[in-house]
């Protein structure tokens, strides 16, 4: 994948052939291992194929003599995933190698990572070694893993505090004894940029066979700089970076794979360096790990938040809606995200506003905008933000707190095991209706948009559906976002309360109340056109019958 050309800066890196930054991902196993991200084995396995798709050159697919069910996992994505190199984690002791080598046994392309600490700290405290013991140890250990699989790595666990002149010794002795990858950890986080590049140039350089092998980063992000070590570590030579998806891992976890390999691509010109990950498929990935895991990625997370493609600063919005590229380096669709979104809120100017209500069919003057942007800020201030349905309340000249014509009188939701529930609505109607009814689905949520859609009489297609905290704790408040699909157009809800199904029936209900105010709106321009004479209901009725056969 050649780097693509951004707004900001033109890449030559597609008129040579750029060098190839390897991407070791270990989401399963140093991500995996993290308080509160742990995966059971089906979960692992589904995410093992998400990152195949991905295109990771080396997916470290766990700890194989953690525990039986840490074997059983690594053994099966060994045997089941055809396209990227397959790699368990073993300490240097003879049990860990072997089991290792079992578990990887069924693997198309296996690697063994070999680990053990180096720095005077860890020498002293933790293995109770002199430099010779490791450098022994170290050796024996992979001319044990060569015998079992023919790619071994080997990390220095805390060589960003090792003696710099020890840790050429210990690389060295490794290549000699059949290495073919050597990791340089920045174990704890402590390091900086210009440190990280200055080690593994020197590294490079000083490191008998470094040319026979590939240089390696691991950076966690203690200090907040794992992704900024890492790309210094591959400005100054290294050829493959350790990371995760969403920088999960130990204690403030590890770089980012999506941040190092966007600003790999966006900075092609710069780095000279290219990656096999396809980058579309990051987002979707990102996704997927929360899903498996319940952990949340936070809104300002970079390239994959929700916030990351979102602009809410009237500035900013109006800059964009110029040119893309005064504000934005990179796509959404780059990472497969959707739109670019310009949020409407207390901070959006008179542009932005314009262009979403074009969006939602108002076409509107510069008088009436005058009084819309004003009660819209009005609103804003009062609201985190402003919603489709809160705008086309002012465009219409309705009150955006009250927006009908359907409401809420009273929802009642059942779960039954197995999975299906059951869901009971009573809606009122602007007119006086009152309906209510009952419906069966496959769980809650599903239960309450069928027995709304029995009570409207509008069938919505749902495409999109997504509920997150807007506060903290227990007691905060869910916003539902559903996306639903009627009469060959995409419409959007929002819903907020404290019990999300209540959120969803509020999204669910805004989407209805958007197609029949819209339906009601073309009904009575069909009678300011051809009304003389009619009855106004019969003409509204006609109207409708008239949309609903063209639909």
């Amino acid at each position: 994948m050649t780097p693509e050309t951004t707004s900001n800066e033109s890449s030559d890196v597609g008129d040579v052939a750029a060098e190839r930054v390897r991407i070791f991902d270990t989401t399963l196993r140093d991500g995996e291992q993290a308080p509160g991200f742990s995966m059971d084995r089906r979960a692992k396995l589904r995410m093992a194929h998400a990152l195949e798709a991905l295109g990771v050159d080396i997916l470290e697919a766990g700890f194989p003599s953690a525990s039986p069910d840490d074997f059983a996992s690594v053994a099966e994505i060994a045997r089941v995933l055809r396209g990227p190199t397959v790699a368990g984690l073993a300490r240097c002791h003879d049990g860990d190698i072997d089991t290792c080598g079992r578990a990887l046994e069924a693997a198309r392309h296996a690697r063994i990572h070999l680990f053990l600490s180096t720095s005077p700290l860890h020498r002293e405290h933790k293995l109770n070694m002199s430099k010779q013991q490791v450098i022994d140890t170290a050796c024996a250990a992979i001319e044990r893993a060569k015998q079992l699989c023919h790619e071994v790595e080997f990390s220095a666990e805390d060589a960003m505090r090792t003696e710099p002149e020890y840790l050429v010794e210990v690389f060295s002795a490794a290549i000699a004894a059949g290495a073919t990858t050597v990791n340089v950890p920045d174990t704890v986080g402590y390091t900086t940029p210009v440190e990280m590049a200055e080690r593994i140039a020197y590294l490079r350089k000083h490191v008998r066979g470094a040319d026979q092998v590939v240089f390696s980063t691991h950076c966690h992000d203690d200090l907040g700089m794992a992704v900024a070590n890492s790309l210094a570590g591959v400005a100054a030579g290294a050829r493959q970076v350790e990371c995760t998806i969403n920088g999960i891992g130990e204690r403030a976890g590890n770089a980012s794979m999506e941040e190092v390999v966007m600003a790999l691509r966006v900075r092609g010109a710069y780095f000279g360096v290219d990656t096999g990950i396809d980058a579309r498929k990051l987002y979707p990935t990102s996704r997927l790990l929360t899903q498996l895991t319940g952990q949340a990625v936070a809104r300002n997370k970079a390239v994959v938040g929700d916030n990351a493609f979102a602009h809410e600063s009237g500035i900013h919005q109006h800059g964009m809606l110029k040119h893309r590229g005064t504000y934005e380096i990179m796509r959404p669709q780059d990472v497969g995200m959707g739109e670019t979104k310009l949020v409407l809120g207390k901070h959006s100017g008179r542009h932005a506003l314009r262009q979403r209500l074009q969006t939602l069919g108002h076409d509107v003057d510069e008088a009436a905008m005058d009084s819309i942007f004003a009660r819209f800020k009005a609103l804003a201030d009062k609201k985190r933000e402003v919603h489709d349905e809160d705008l086309e309340a002012i465009a219409l000249g309705m009150d955006p707190e009250a927006t009908g014509p359907w409401r809420i009188a009273q929802l009642n939701t059942n779960s039954h095991l197995g999975g299906s529930a059951s869901a009971s609505v009573k809606l009122t109607h602007d007119n006086g209706h009152e309906v209510g009814e009952a419906a069966i689905g496959d769980g809650p949520v599903d239960a309450v948009l069928r027995a709304i859609e029995r009570a409207t009489g509008t069938m919505l297609d749902v495409t999109q559906f997504q509920v997150r905290a807007v506060s903290e704790g227990g007691d905060a408040q869910g916003h539902a976002q559903l996306t639903a699909r009627h009469a060959e157009r995409d419409w959007r809800g929002d819903g907020v309360s404290t019990d999300i199904i209540e959120a969803t029936a509020h999204a669910a209900l805004a989407i209805v109340n958007r197609i029949e105010r819209q339906a009601s709106t073309r009904s009575d321009a069909l009678v300011e056109e051809c009304g003389h004479g009619w009855p106004l209901s019969d003409l509204r009725a006609n109207g409708r019958a008239q949309k609903e056969n063209v639909q």
